[in-house]
This record gives C-alpha cells, structure tokens and sequence, in this order.
C-alpha cells in the first residue's frame, strides 16, 4: 500500500512578522524534513500570525502576505526542502477581499489555495468582519494518497467541507487551526475529531498554534487520529512540537472533481506512490495537562509571549505579600526568569508587618529582584494639602503606588504588572490609576478562589521536585486585604468569595438572569448587592490593561457590555 509521512509544526507564530514567520515555516519544514516527512503541515495563518485584526483589510499588509507566501515557497525550494508539501495559513486577497487562507507549497511555488469557508463570528472571533468565505476545496495526491484540507472552524461546524471530503473520498483530511485555549477545551477537541474522521472516512491530523497573542493564548495540543477513531499521537500542551506520523493508507480513495454539493472539489496531482521505507515508532500520545498545571502553563505562556513579542526585557510589580501579587510574581518568574522580574514592596502607614516579611519572604524564595518604597510621606502629603478623608485617602494609597511603578517604568523600561484578579474586577475592587496601573494583567481572568488554588498547586509542584516553594505558606492561609485602612479585609466589602465566585461565575461567565440567580438558591439582597457592583465597574473594566485569556467569557474579548446602560436585572 501507499506509505505517507506527515509532520505537523505545532509553532508560536508572530502577528505581523512575515519575514520572522517565513523563517519560522523554514526551519521546521528542514526539521520535518529530516524526520523523512512527505508533508507537513502548519498551523492556521502561521505565515501572518493569528488573529491579525483590522490587518485583515489593510490593502498593504495582504499585498505583503501574498508576497511573503511567493518568496516563502522560492526559500524552501532555494533551502532544498522543495520535494516536501508544506501547508502554510496566510492571509489572501483576491477580487472579493481577504480570505483567511492555506496553500500548499512545493517545488518552489504554490500548487494549491484554499480559503476558510465557515467564518466564526462569536466569543473572541470577529471573522467575518474581515474575511470573505470560500467554496472549493483542493485534494493533493501526494505519494499516490489523496490528501484534503478543512481550516479550524470548519473541522467544529456540522456539515460543510468535511462532508464534501468524504463525499468526494480522500484517505486522509488534514487540519490547520489557530484554536485559543480555554479551561478544559482539550477535552473538546479529541471527542470533535473522532466524529469528524468518521464523517470523512478518513484519518485526521489537527495541527493547532502554540504560543500567546495579546489576551489570548493557544495551547498546540495537536491530535491525530484513525478513521475508526483510534488516537494515533497528541502533542504537548503550550510548547512547540513536531509531531511525525506514518500512514499506510490504501489511495485513490476518490477521483470525484467539479461540484459536489456547495464546494467545487478540485484535485491537484504532486506525486506518485514511494518505494516502502522503514516505518517509525507510533507516535506519543502526550496527556493533557492538569486542571489548575494547564491554567498556570497558560498564564505563563500568556505572560512570557506578551513581554517578549512586544520587545520588553523585565517586568515590575507591587508586591504587597498578599496572594495576587505573589502569585504574579511566581509567574513572573516561571515565565521570564528570576532576574527580569523587578517587585517593589510599597508600605504605608496602615501596611502590616507580615505583609512586608511576607513579600521580603517571596523574593527570597524566587531570587527576585527586590526594594522596598515606603509611601506614607506621599499619601500624607496629597491627604493633608486635599483634606481627603474616608474612600478618598484609601485610594490615594493605591494611586500613589501606581505613580511609583509607572515611574520605575519610565525609568528603567520594565513593563509594569497589574496584580487584580477576575473576582475583584467583576464587583470594581480597585483602583483606576492605582492597583489598576500596568501593561498587562495576567490574572485578569483568574477567580480569586482559582488564584488559590493556582498558588497551593504550584508550592506542590515545587516540594515534588525537591525546589523551595515559592509563595509563602502566609500569603495564602491569611484573609486577604487591601490594607487602607486599619484592620480592613476584603470581607468588609465583598462576600466570602466561594460565594461571591459562584455568583460571578453564572452572572458573568454563564450570562444568567437575576431569577436564573434566585432559582439557584442565592439570597434576593447578595444577587441584588452583586449585579449591582458588576454593572456599575464596566467603566472601570474598559480602562484595565489586557491579560491572559482562560475562560469562556473574559473581560474585553468575550464579555462587551456598554458603559452607558441603563438595564438592571431584577
């Protein structure tokens, strides 16, 4: 039978970094070469990276994509990797507008285009503000197999191109995505691929983008399975990977061309059956990681791409020896190493000394660069020339630490970290130009009861391998507080946050109504004080900087309410 070696280049693409990217297709096409590979294939628009926004309709950046993807397929020629079918997402453009496309790249140009055809247009994906869907579909004979395609949301939408595939017949369906992680999606994704081998009757092989692009983050966890639905290999979870994987397949599973239902099915001749070749071992099946290890790889991913990517070298922070800041930092840490990571531990008359040795405890555990900035003097000086008393001299206190971090920044270049969580957010627990100062926030969308259990998880994995744990065993057993005022904890204002996080999680994840709420079996007056508190923080929310996407509904990206809004529940 006809034997065919796929790769699937699981990489960490760059938003508008065409020549960057084009490098990137280079080396790991070289790489899946020299594994013996026939094709490989490459995640969705990894050419232009994903998403690319309102690049999509700018008319300079598709001239540039398109010329980027002909010098691309001339490089790889040029590299002597032109005998290997190299599937690569870009943006194209042609007389109807953008088109979120692959092609297929051998022999030193394109032999094969295909556009998205369905457009996701909910949650994070704006689609078809900015492309155009297609409607044919290229089947490659490739070492005498016939090798078709479906982009991303066309593998998780019924009907469509899969079901053209498997009526036109091919003997193998590969699938480039640009899928952003969520909780729990891995547990999607193999269940959805089984079902969509079947309808083809046909082997799948999902290749899907690594890395973090602003808010959102993507997890690679790339699978292949048989027809029958057997799970051949699984990448690892947010690292690049190369995944090669050796078919025997019986070919010319179909010779159908023209129209067959909605698509025009168009077949591309490469290559003939090979000679047999030693096959490789199966490849391995990597297993998906850990509720609260997948959040905190995510997180760090997030983290690190965004420094990174947008060319900063050291991050700075307050670390107050509370649990959101020490958990920012280990994150911090794990993402960018000890010694880009700058905290600034910023008492004032009302801090505590266990917040101070805490914080100090946290640097020396994580080998942080750290200093200490008292504010008393600054706050004593806005609050005696202003007169401000009660809400106005606690915020001062958090304004005063937004003005030193920012001036640190401008300083010395570091990025500054937001250390607000997802719960505090919700209800409007901070403080514009204060605690809400920063260019990034990396969790943002981190209940406050999942920050604990983060920290808990990541002193685990710590003691497992024989390291220190980083956060203090006081920052997460202490009531949690903003220090303000004297004597202040949270619960002062808010509810116990196991209850206030179940709420938020129906109110603002799960988008229920005040009687969905009540039905629940919540109290009339805390649904009444809660939704009142999250509808009154939009403003508030719109001025927080970006970060890390984990849920189903963030803040920014999923969940846009408008400011001005006059509706209440209940």
């Amino acid at each position: 039978m006809p034997q065919l070696r796929i790769a699937l280049a699981q990489v960490n693409a760059t938003v508008g970094d065409l020549d960057g990217n084009a490098s990137l297709v280079v080396e790991w096409t070289r790489k899946a070469r020299e594994g013996g590979a026939h094709l490989v294939v490459f995640p969705e628009m990894v050419l232009t990276g994903y998403p690319v926004e309102d690049l999509a309709i700018r008319t300079s950046f598709a001239r540039a994509s398109a010329e980027a993807l002909e010098a691309l397929a001339a490089s790889l020629n040029d590299a002597g990797l032109g005998d290997i079918a190299a599937f690569v997402g870009y943006l194209e453009h042609d007389s109807v507008g953008p088109r979120n496309a692959v092609a297929v790249l051998s022999g030193g140009r394109v032999v094969a285009r295909q556009s998205k055809h369905h457009l996701p247009n909910y949650g994070v994906f704006d689609e078809r503000r900015y492309f155009k869907p297609g409607s044919s579909l290229d089947v490659l004979r490739i070492n005498g197999v016939e090798v078709g395609m479906v982009i991303c949301e066309d593998l998780w939408q019924d009907g469509g191109p899969i079901t053209a595939l498997g009526d036109a017949g091919v003997d193998l369906v590969v699938s480039p995505n640009a899928s952003p992680y969520e909780r729990n999606k891995d547990d999607q994704r193999l269940p959805l691929v089984v079902r969509r081998a079947a309808e083809a009757g046909a082997p799948l092989a999902y290749c899907n983008l690594v890395g973090g692009q602003d808010e959102l983050v993507f997890d690679g966890d790339s699978l292949v399975v048989s027809a029958d639905g057997q799970l051949i290999g699984r990448a690892p979870q947010f690292v690049e990977h190369l995944m090669l994987v050796d078919f025997d397949l019986p070919g010319g599973a179909g010779h159908e061309q023209g129209q067959i239902g909605e698509f025009y099915v168009r077949r591309v001749f490469l290559s003939d059956a090979v000679p047999a070749y030693e096959p490789l071992p199966a490849p391995r099946v990597f297993e998906p990681l850990s509720d609260e290890a997948e959040v905190w790889h995510a997180l760090v991913t997030g983290l690190r791409d965004y420094v990174h990517k947008n060319g900063f070298r050291s991050v700075v922070l307050g670390l107050s020896g509370g649990i959101d800041s020490a958990v920012v930092a280990a994150l911090a840490v794990d993402a960018l190493g000890a010694d880009s990571v700058y905290c600034v531990s910023m008492p004032s008359s009302y801090s505590s000394d266990h917040s101070r040795s805490d914080a100090s405890d946290l640097a020396v555990r994580t080998g942080l660069h750290y200093t200490t900035e008292p504010i008393a003097d600054m706050v004593s000086t806005y609050v005696e020339q202003l007169k401000l008393t009660g809400l106005a001299e606690e915020n001062i206190q958090a304004r005063c630490r937004g003005m030193l971090l920012m001036a640190l920044s401008n300083q010395h270049g570091h990025l500054v970290l937001a250390t607000g969580n997802k719960s505090e957010l919700a209800v409007g627990y901070s403080t514009i130009y204060g605690d809400a100062v920063g260019g990034y926030a990396p969790i943002k969308d981190v209940f406050k009861t999942l920050v604990f259990g983060l920290a808990r998880w990541r002193n685990d994995e710590a003691e497992k391998r024989g390291d220190l744990p980083p956060i203090p065993e006081n920052s997460i057993t202490k009531p949690p507080s903003a220090e303000l005022r004297p004597g202040q904890v949270d619960t002062d204002s808010l509810p116990d946050y196991e209850l206030l996080d179940d709420l938020l999680t129906r109110y603002v994840d799960g988008d229920r109504g005040y009687d969905d709420l009540i039905s629940a079996g919540f109290a009339p007056e805390l649904v009444d004080r809660v939704l009142r508190m999250v509808d009154k923080a939009e403003y508030k929310r719109r001025q927080y900087p970006p970060g890390t996407k984990i849920s189903n509904k963030a803040f920014g990206r999923d969940r846009r309410l408008p400011i001005t809004n006059g509706w209440r529940e209940g």
